[in-house]
């Protein structure tokens, strides 16, 4: 079972959730919190795969509480819960760690898919945020040099790997580009945040961006 908490300040989005995610037989909902301190405090007493996180929150705000789940509970998968146009908000989770993002308008079968696969260490990332949050990156600028020095002792392997880990493919859609069994990604993928020092996979996306790896999406 795929163990899960589910943290927002409105209880009736909590309940909501709560009632979409326990239609799925893989998933059950361990724990609820109205605050990120309730949110991270939860993580760190009992086992749970995946942290569904709002990002505006009291007390303690999502971004607070991912930092703290991913440093004292990194077992833990979080998913930030965010509304269309937080970019700035989806920027600074990224850098505390999270490792996926959702619209709070996500459909139910997408949002069980969503948690089955941040369960598998599978990218979660809304089309529409991942193209806004991409473009906002690019717009600031990027500190190439830094990416590519993070980024040199990668085999070429692992270089096409992070290349194509960066246009949000699965670990399976990588396979079948390169060729090779979905178990020799997940090691690729394990070396190069090991070696690049990125938290999660999403991390390592802006990574292959910075480095100029892919061609500009802001265009597509």
């Amino acid at each position: 079972m795929i163990r899960v908490l589910i943290a927002d300040d409105e209880a009736l989005m909590r309940t909501g959730i709560r009632l979409i995610l326990e239609n799925a037989e893989d998933i059950e909902v361990v724990a609820e919190a109205g605050d990120g301190r309730e949110a991270a405090a939860a993580c760190r007493a009992q086992d749970i795969d995946v942290a569904l996180l709002d990002i505006q929150m009291p007390t303690r705000d999502g971004i607070a509480a991912a930092e703290d789940i991913t440093r004292l509970s990194p077992r833990t998968c979080v998913v930030m819960l965010t509304a269309f146009g937080e970019e700035a908000s989806v920027t600074r989770a990224l850098r505390a760690g999270a490792s996926g993002f959702l619209l709070k308008d996500t459909g139910p079968a997408d949002l069980i898919r969503a948690v089955q696969l941040a369960a598998k260490g599978e990218p979660v990332l809304a089309p529409r945020i991942t193209r806004q949050l991409l473009h906002r990156h690019v717009q600031s600028g990027r500190d190439t040099e830094a990416a590519l020095r993070r980024t040199e002792d990668l085999t070429p392997a692992e270089r096409d790997v992070l290349r194509l880990l960066g246009t949000g493919l699965s670990n399976a859609e990588i396979a079948g580009q390169l060729h090779l069994s979905a178990g020799t990604i997940k090691a690729h993928i394990s070396r190069i945040l090991t070696r690049t020092g990125c938290a999660n996979r999403v991390q390592a996306a802006v990574l292959a961006h910075d480095a100029g790896l892919l061609t500009d999406l802001t265009d597509h």
